[in-house]
């Protein structure tokens, strides 16, 4: 089986309400971007530990997915638990700095994850 190849196994974040946000947020896109953005978390989960261009290192234990959709920018942040890359939050990035809003997102569910372990 092929993920037994995988240095790393991508889960999607589970809120306690059972949500999923990166996959919902993922369902959103056109099947093109989610394809791009499926294949870079694939090399992620491949290639543990990656940098850059396809992973970069954030704060507070927090690492980016970096996809270029053609015109538009998608990162998805994640962590790492238990073993596994959990997608914590997934947006287009507007602007060349990463928003404030979406880190501290990621790492409140970080923190909500952790406390749940």
């Amino acid at each position: 089986m092929t993920d037994q190849l995988k240095r790393i196994q991508a889960v999607f974040y589970r809120s306690e309400t059972g949500a999923e946000p990166v996959r919902d947020w993922l369902k959103r896109l056109n099947k093109e971007d989610r394809l791009r953005i499926g294949t870079d978390i694939k090399t992620v989960e491949f290639g543990w530990p990656i940098g850059m261009p396809t992973c970069k290192p954030m704060k507070h234990g927090l690492f980016e997915v970096r996809t270029n959709l053609g015109n538009r920018i998608a990162r998805v942040l994640f962590c790492i638990a238990n073993g596994q890359m959990v997608l914590l939050n997934g947006f287009i990035k507007k602007t060349q700095k990463t928003p404030q809003s979406e880190l501290d997102l990621a790492l409140d569910r970080k923190r909500k994850l952790e406390k749940s372990s």
